[in-house]
């Protein structure tokens, strides 16, 4: 059962966490009893039809104890094995609303209780988080939206005042950005030292082996075409925004005033499939004409396009320099790699 204030991210969270449940092999149930703010129910669904999980609602009922009930029911019919309750909230702690969930709790006996907090509220998601233990025992926590300037401080102690361990974390809008809370790498993302296990482990969970496998080949041939370039510009996609990623990497903090606009990805991806198999091959054809054709194709203009040309052309020649055995050994050197054979090893 997922508690919290209004705003907090408790719909988003219940479809992110449905995933999280869907990959460890269950067969997730959303249950809507959010019946008071507008658009949650539809909200929900929405959330649910993005990921192909099965959203229980029953918008003609205003009982949202009926409506659990009735969801549990559904569960059992349809096999699902875990069920979570995406609850209402309010703008602040009430009576009425404390009573609502004190009651569902009790006709349903949920497994856990998660309370889904606004990291950004800073120390008032302490109080927030203490409020709803002391009137129905948490038994864990949800920190989202820590996909901004906020580095986290409010989970230290939202843990001390609780004694509640905090479950997961939520970096971004999408779907797929959150992770399993790891003290250790939230410290270390705090004092802005990055966090590199996370992102190994994004990657491991987007990266698809067989096109890793292609993208060697093509290195190893000093061949990186345009094909290759949408190919990792989409499995980075899947890791989550860029800005989330940035905020990872040792001593990337520092660049937290420079604007990352992740819609670019969107207008180079169009771009690239603006282009026919030629183009992408060898782009040295595209000549004035053509690119005033992919301009059009993808809703650019060809100023954006010759940008894109540079940059393309700068990585191209670094991917290239990074498989050649001068550019290769400097690289080795700069990262301390130099008993590193082959780009196999690690």
């Amino acid at each position: 059962m997922l508690i919290g204030l209004q705003g907090s991210g408790k719909t988003t969270t219940a479809g992110k966490l449905a995933s999280i449940i869907r990959k460890q092999g269950k067969k997730p149930l959303l249950v809507a009893c959010d019946i008071y703010r507008p658009a949650a129910i539809k909200q929900l669904q929405i959330v649910g039809k993005q990921l192909d999980i099965p959203v229980y609602a029953n918008e003609n009922s205003k009982d949202v104890n009926s409506i659990a009930k009735q969801a549990l029911t559904e569960a059992i019919k349809k096999l699902n094995d875990v069920i979570i309750i995406d609850t209402a909230g309010r703008l602040q702690i009430d009576e009425i609303l404390m009573q609502e969930l004190k009651d569902l709790k009790i006709n349903l006996k949920p497994h856990e209780i998660l309370l889904v907090v606004d990291s950004m509220t800073g120390q008032d998601a302490v109080n927030v988080a203490d409020a709803f233990n002391k009137e129905l025992g948490i038994d864990g926590i949800v920190l989202t939206k820590l996909d901004g300037d906020t580095r986290g401080g409010a989970a230290l102690s939202v843990k001390k005042i609780t004694g509640r361990p905090i479950k997961y974390i939520a970096t971004g809008e999408k779907l797929n950005d959150i992770e399993v809370f790891h003290p250790e790498r939230m410290a270390s993302r705090i004092l802005g030292m990055g966090d590199v296990l996370s992102i190994i482990e994004k990657a491991e969970e987007s990266f698809n082996l067989e096109e890793a496998s292609k993208l060697e080949e093509s290195l190893k041939k000093n061949k990186f075409d345009l094909d290759d370039y949408l190919i990792q510009l989409r499995q980075m996609k899947k890791m989550g925004s860029f800005s989330s990623i940035l905020n990872m990497i040792p001593g990337m903090s520092k660049l937290k005033d420079v604007e990352i606009d992740d819609k670019e990805f969107v207008r180079i991806e169009a771009i690239i499939c603006s282009m026919t198999k030629e183009e992408k091959k060898n782009p040295k054809v595209l000549n004035g004409s053509r690119r005033l054709r992919i301009a059009k194709g993808s809703g650019t203009t060809v100023q954006q396009i010759n940008k894109f040309m540079q940059s393309f052309e700068m990585t191209q020649k670094m991917m290239k320099e990074m498989t050649t055995g001068k550019g290769r050994n400097k690289l080795m050197k700069n990262l301390n790699l130099d008993g590193v054979k082959d780009f196999q090893d690690f």
